[in-house]
């Protein structure tokens, strides 16, 4: 039985393209018809069209010719795929946008931070088929329309059919990619990553600088020691997604800048820019993704009996930064300290 969209191009649509959107959109967008739906804000700078750089490759640039750019919802009518890429907080909203909206063989993907995005959308969109997906690496903007990946890695998705088109123009756009069939721990694996946002965004530093102090790291080994205990009574088992176990990523934390450096390479080894999303959200006066990471760990440790301090006390110092005048680039020393008060 062939495929609705076989002897054609994909038709796809990025919900919410920011950064992340605009990135994927942009590769794609050489082997797909891509729609971009997002803010004025990011839109309004893409008159000359996208350049794209870093994760290994040359430079792209894509001509404001190959993209559509609006801002309206109906733009999802005929996609064939519509990639979500909205915040964590915007997800609901991001379905009732599209419910109504979508072809019925339409194909949802949510490469979103956290771990409900995928079922929130199923919730505002029955009947949809809608995949979990992982954007591994960071991506910043660095001016308008130019968009630089600063880290590395594959995207991760549902596999399967519904997939399969999705993930055949993303390899032809030379985006690695992986179909996995345990996206749930996938995801969890991901939030213990995604734990070091908070970490980066007080720190005040390119991600390599802020990584390759051992105070710091030791602020992510204590948050993500208290999410694998709640993952532990979640019953839930993180993915594998590098070199290490994700149970015993704490103890490498831990270790002498010197001896972290040879054993951990590979962490190490990222674009000099690169910055979590969460301090370019600061840097630009954005709300947060706060409550869907250090937010997430809470609230799960507390559902099983268990409590999540340091998660906590990250979290209350990431809503201090987002206020006017709040404190936004914390010494490492001092940062250890904050968050082991009780």
């Amino acid at each position: 039985m062939s495929h609705p969209t076989e002897g054609r191009r994909l038709r796809i649509a990025v919900f919410g393209a920011g950064s992340v959107g605009c990135y994927l959109g942009g590769h794609l967008a050489r082997h797909a018809d891509v729609t971009l739906i997002g803010r004025p804000s990011v839109l309004d700078g893409l008159g000359e069209g996208l350049t794209l750089s870093g994760g290994g490759r040359p430079p792209v640039d894509v001509p404001r010719d190959r993209l559509t750019l609006t801002t309206e919802p109906d733009a999802v009518a005929d996609a064939d795929c519509v990639l979500v890429t909205v915040k964590s907080a915007a997800t609901a909203a991001a379905g009732r946008e599209m419910a109504g909206r979508l072809r019925r063989d339409a194909v949802v993907v949510s490469f979103q931070n956290g771990l409900h995005n995928p079922r929130l959308l199923r919730d505002g969109l029955p009947g949809t088929t809608v995949l979990a997906g992982m954007v591994p690496y960071n991506v910043s903007r660095t001016a308008p329309g130019t968009f630089h990946q600063g880290t590395g890695g594959a995207l991760m998705l549902d596999g399967g059919a519904a997939s399969a088109p999705l993930v055949a123009a993303l390899t032809a756009a030379g985006l690695p990619v992986e179909p996995r069939d345990d996206m749930r721990q996938v995801q969890h694996a991901k939030l213990l990553m995604n734990l070091n946002n908070a970490v980066n965004a007080l720190s005040g530093l390119p991600l390599r600088d802020q990584l390759g102090a051992r105070t710091y790291r030791t602020c992510l080994a204590l948050c993500q020691e208290e999410a694998l205990a709640a993952f532990a009574a979640a019953g839930v088992r993180p993915a594998r997604l590098g070199p290490v176990p994700a149970g015993l990523t704490p103890r490498i934390l831990r270790l002498p800048d010197a001896l972290f450096r040879r054993i951990a390479a590979a962490s190490l080894r990222v674009d000099e820019r690169a910055r979590s999303s969460m301090w370019d959200d600061l840097e630009h006066g954005r709300a947060t993704e706060i409550g869907g990471l250090q937010g997430e760990i809470v609230a799960m440790a507390e559902r099983h009996g268990l409590a999540a301090p340091v998660n906590a006390r990250l979290m209350a110092l990431v809503h201090e930064a987002e206020r006017p005048g709040g404190r936004r680039s914390w010494p490492g020393p001092e940062l250890l300290r904050a968050v082991r008060q009780r």
